[in-house]
């Protein structure tokens, strides 16, 4: 009578438990359904199938369902991860399956086909691989089997390892198999069954090493050898036997291997067929290692871990043993995660009923726009994020999106140093300045006609003084600077407008990824399509305006250089040989960027191209001044005692006080109206082009053009160094740092409540946070369900 009490006591106190078991189990898949729906990280464990490809997964899945669904036909593991969630129910004889939705925890409807499961599995493996163009996916199918004669077990298979691609497949596909394997297998509340077959020895397991990365020890790693049936036939002995089934020396003393076999006829039987197939072939291969092997094998240490049902009941007492250990921690976690999805929620209420509170929304704006002006001031003083690799920009490249173009009147290519480089902000700026300096030297005094040159030189002729031909030569030097330097200067200000108009697009994407405590948060601006339209443009009409007053600033210095009364300061400040050959290629003021980053040394070439056929150098001496372009003969070149004293001045003669028979003669007004446009003693017009005056070297015409060449230098040099530079400098980089935030304010900010909450008339915003808050709150109510399901758990442990 007590051996019935007891065996009756022992068999409802297995019921109690497998009854608890099968409700922490279905806590734990509700729990785990919502984890992979709403992308939550819970510890919950689970077993995660590995192993090559053809090493028996598939084939051990359907062992464990405990019916076929021809899973290895749509190749299941090769694409995407497959959860498989099994759920031992005495109701359901026949097996019913339901997958998950993609973007829910709901389940859809039940499918009882094997084919229609193989054809939904196939189906939404090609879908999510051509949306992302990937031969694999990390985002796994999440099935749920109900079925009388399967396991209370969550499995987890993943892609079969792979050495080479499948043809039409990226070359870098078992890399990515692999380290999504990886990924899948790390967290340490998974548990890893790894898969290899019988006829791979240990010393050549091509995966093994892989598991060792992951779990060093095989400490939360179960090993099985599948296809245990084609070993058979090798052993003969027991010794054999025994040193195979220990694999002495390669997985430790402490981790025993299971040895599992499964039907090979792959024929339509029916689902209890199949189940009694797999027990004959366990029965199988224990008779085998009895009957066929010479003394057996060792039964009592190796017995509980030879065939496929005592490997199942192994996976579901661990899986209970875990699911038990872990209930505490699990319903910490809930709790925890409830707290913050309530927290979130509340956050979200405020954030929708923000969307009519005007204070908020101004409050809101002023921060967003102070953060988004602050990172523009970051980037200008130098900055490396984001990636300047990818979102600067290249010289070439400025040049082509800006729609600028080269310089204007710059005939050579211009290549300043670090051009190659992807830059932006402050680099990008200095980099433009530098390239319009390489731009304005390389620019020379244009050729003057004979008839320019003779209306200003006879026309000063006719005011008296002998500084005619200074006073020309200055006069085609200003004219050449005005009409050659003023485009040269409006380019330059438009292509630094395009550096900082860049700003914006980098500075929200900073304001994105950078937000500290003290910082405001930008996500409350998100979908306010109207506001950020506007910040964007008067952001964009502020460097405009920038650009505008620039221009007119270096013109006021452009007028300011070429005014016959700043000929004096030039004249006194810089000396008097200057020209082209004074002018300091390395210039303190830009010497920086005379280090060249980049590949190819474009500096140098810079100013090869840019020294290189100079029109305007000055001759060494005045006497041997030539025209621009044209070379004379040392036989064309007069001594002073050949040079005759005309009386009129003539553009073709040197306007010099010159000695003649000992007295100084100075050639006046006076004498030169009646003789003007009389003949020479040769019979030639003294005007250029006719006589033989002409071919007289030292003439006023090539003076004229070399002193306007030296003038023209000159003029450009205070420009340069003295003028621009600094001007943009000031002009654009000191309002952006100092007025930005102002201006932006006065022109988002300074206008009534009802012509500010135009720019919040966003449908789209309200929307879009309305759905967020109602995800929440299906989150927060399926995390409470679960929270209160662990909770009774809990109290039953």
């Amino acid at each position: 009578m007590d051996r019935k009490e007891e065996a009756s006591n022992s068999k409802r106190q297995r019921k109690n438990d497998s009854g608890e078991y099968r409700k922490r189990y279905e806590a734990y898949s509700r729990l785990q359904a919502a984890a992979v729906a709403f992308g939550e990280k819970l510890a919950i464990p689970e077993i995660v199938a590995v192993g090559g490809q053809s090493d028996g997964k598939s084939s051990l899945l359907e062992a464990l369902l405990g019916f076929r669904f021809n899973v290895r036909e749509v190749e299941m593991g090769t694409r995407r991860p497959l959860i498989l969630q099994m759920l031992h129910d005495p109701l359901a004889p026949d097996p019913v399956c339901r997958f998950q939705d993609e973007h829910s925890d709901q389940y859809g409807p039940p499918l009882l086909s094997p084919s229609s499961i193989s054809d939904t599995i196939k189906s939404r493996t090609q879908s999510i691989l051509s949306h992302t163009g990937a031969a694999v996916s990390s985002k796994p199918i999440v099935i749920r089997a109900e079925y009388a004669h399967c396991p209370n077990l969550t499995i987890i298979d993943t892609p079969g390892f792979v050495l080479k691609p499948k043809k039409g497949e990226p070359e870098n596909t078992p890399d990515q198999i692999l380290s999504m394997v990886k990924s899948l297998a790390a967290p340490p509340h998974r548990i890893l069954l790894f898969l290899q077959q019988s006829s791979v020895e240990w010393c050549s397991s091509l995966w093994l090493d892989s598991i060792r990365q992951i779990d060093p020890t095989f400490k939360r790693t179960f090993i099985v050898v599948s296809k245990f049936d084609n070993r058979l036939k090798e052993f003969s002995d027991r010794s054999e036997v025994d040193r195979y089934l220990s694999a002495a020396g390669y997985l430790g003393d402490n981790t025993r291997p299971f040895f599992v076999a499964l039907p090979k006829d792959r024929t339509l039987v029916s689902n209890d067929e199949f189940r009694n197939q797999i027990s004959q072939v366990d029965a199988e291969v224990i008779r085998c290692l009895r009957d066929n092997v010479k003394g057996g094998f060792d039964e009592e240490k190796y017995m509980p871990f030879i065939g496929f049902s005592r490997l199942k009941d192994y996976l579901e007492s661990q899986l209970q043993k875990r699911y038990k250990e872990a209930a505490p921690a699990t319903l910490s976690l809930l709790e925890q995660r409830c707290s913050e999805v309530s927290a979130e929620l509340a956050k979200m209420d405020s954030r929708i009923q923000a969307t009519s509170d005007v204070a908020h929304l101004r409050k809101s704006a002023m921060l967003h726009t102070a953060c988004i002006c602050n990172h523009v001031g970051a980037l200008i003083d130098g900055a490396a994020d984001p990636a300047p690799e990818q979102w600067g920009k290249t010289t070439d490249e400025e040049r082509l999106e800006s729609c600028l173009g080269g310089w204007p009147g710059v005939a050579v290519h211009i290549k300043p140093p670090n051009g190659t480089l992807r830059l932006y902000g402050g680099a990008a700026f200095e980099r433009v300045i530098h390239e319009f300096r390489c731009a304005a030297y390389s620019i020379e005094c244009p050729p003057v006609s004979r008839e320019k040159v003779a209306n200003i030189l006879l026309a000063h002729a006719g005011r008296g003084g002998n500084r005619g031909v200074t006073e020309a030569a200055a006069e085609i030097a200003r004219a050449s600077a005005r009409s050659w330097l003023s485009p040269l200067l409006d380019s330059a200000c438009d292509r630094l407008a395009f550096v900082l108009l860049n700003l914006f697009e980098l500075a929200l994407k900073r304001s994105r990824r950078q937000n500290s405590d003290f910082e405001p948060k930008t996500g409350d601006m998100d979908g306010y399509v109207g506001f950020h339209a506007a910040l964007r443009h008067s952001y964009n009409s502020f460097i405009k305006n920038l650009a505008k007053q620039c221009k007119q600033l270096i013109q006021h210095h452009l007028d300011s250089a070429t005014s016959p009364y700043y000929q004096v300061c030039y004249e006194n400040d810089l000396p008097r040989s200057s020209g082209i050959s004074s002018i300091q290629w390395n210039h303190p003021s830009y010497g920086s960027l005379s280090l060249d980053l980049s590949d190819g040394g474009s500096a140098s070439a810079c100013r090869n191209e840019i020294l290189r056929d100079q029109e305007n150098i000055p001759p060494g001496k005045v006497g041997q001044e030539t025209t621009p372009g044209k070379v004379i003969d040392g036989k064309d070149v007069l001594r002073e005692c050949q040079i005759t004293i005309p009386e009129t001045p003539s553009p073709d003669q040197p306007c010099l006080v010159k000695k003649e028979t000992g007295n100084c003669i100075e050639i006046g007004a006076r004498k030169c109206h009646p003789r003007i446009v009389g003949k020479s003693q040769n019979g030639g017009n003294i005007l250029f082009g006719e006589g033989n005056n002409n071919s007289r070297a030292g003439s006023a015409y090539s003076e004229i053009c070399s002193s306007a060449a030296q003038h023209f230098s000159r003029i450009r040099e205070v420009l340069v160094e003295k003028s621009v530079t600094s001007a943009l400098n000031s002009g654009f980089l000191t309002p952006c740092r100092e007025r930005l935030v102002l201006a932006l304010g006065l022109d988002l900010f300074a206008v009534t409540d009802e012509k500010f909450m135009d720019m919040f008339v966003a449908p789209g915003a309200i929307d879009e946070l309305e759905n967020e808050r109602q995800s929440l709150q299906k989150r927060q109510k399926i995390l409470h369900s679960c929270l209160n399901e662990f909770k009774s758990v809990a109290l039953k442990l």
